[in-house]
């Protein structure tokens, strides 16, 4: 799923959870700030899992900075989004519920054996 994709799905949710979450979390609700609405810190949020790299700094500098800057005009600094995460958090979890299939009642569980560590040998002298 490429960023655009991403952002449109995000976009939509949000058109409807934004004012239904203010009607309900005034004081908790993000408000735009410096030109960034709460789908494109998602978007962001969203797109680290699939980039491949391991630490969200490194992705948002390497990837989102250098190569993203199209799609988000107004880039803010790495800790600027930072403070603006907890934010988001409770439309993002709400996002990806909604996201969620519908429970045919079937489940599957892996039950491969997890590797013990080895015990180390005991010491009767």
């Amino acid at each position: 799923m490429d960023t655009v994709a991403i952002f449109c799905a995000l976009d939509d949710f949000c058109q409807w959870f934004e004012p239904w979450w203010e009607q309900r979390l005034l004081e908790l609700a993000p408000k735009r700030r410096g030109g960034w609405c709460l789908s494109e810190v998602m978007t962001i949020l969203g797109g680290f899992p699939l980039s491949g790299y391991r630490t969200f700094k490194h992705y948002y500098l390497g990837e989102v900075l250098r190569h993203q800057r199209p799609y988000f005009p107004g880039l803010v600094s790495y800790n600027r989004l930072v403070e603006l995460l907890p934010g988001a958090l409770v439309p993002w979890c709400c996002f990806l519920v909604s996201r969620f299939g519908r429970c045919s009642g079937i489940s599957f569980i892996d039950s491969t054996q997890i590797r013990r560590l080895s015990q180390p040998a005991s010491r009767d002298a």
